[in-house]
């Protein structure tokens, strides 16, 4: 398979519906198995495809009400670079959290990511005061 824009998109759509419809497994299935996912540049790897489970199987016990954006900025070869945003609600605590960071992805052949590094900054608003 030969990444294009329109792949890496789709694989971009397929991710962000994952989050928001807090589908572990759906996010799982876009990575090989033997991935690395970095959510953090300077923390260990999420490794393989149930690394990746195991990390997004916290996120629909945390968050609801997600929305993901993404804008392509660069496809080269087998690696993809976007920018993307994110919103969510804490269950736990009913702060709404805004998420802004890059992505860069690494594809394998068959269009699954073999590596994912992310980069990214939360702003975290309490819920509103009730009377």
């Amino acid at each position: 398979m030969i990444l294009t824009p329109a792949t890496a998109e789709q694989w971009l759509q397929r991710y962000g519906d994952a989050w928001e419809r807090a589908d572990p497994s759906a996010a799982a299935q876009l990575f090989t198995e033997d991935c690395q996912y970095f959510e953090k540049p300077f923390s260990p790897p999420a490794c393989g495809r149930d690394g990746v489970l195991r990390y997004w199987s916290a996120v629909p016990e945390g968050q609801t009400d997600v929305s993901f954006r993404f804008r392509l900025l660069a496809v080269q070869v087998n690696t993809v670079i976007a920018h993307w945003s994110a919103s969510f609600t804490r269950r736990a605590s009913g702060s709404r959290v805004a998420l802004d960071g890059v992505f860069v992805l690494e594809f394998d052949e068959r269009g699954l990511c073999r590596t994912l590094r992310e980069w990214w900054h939360r702003e975290e608003r309490p819920p509103p005061a009730t009377d």
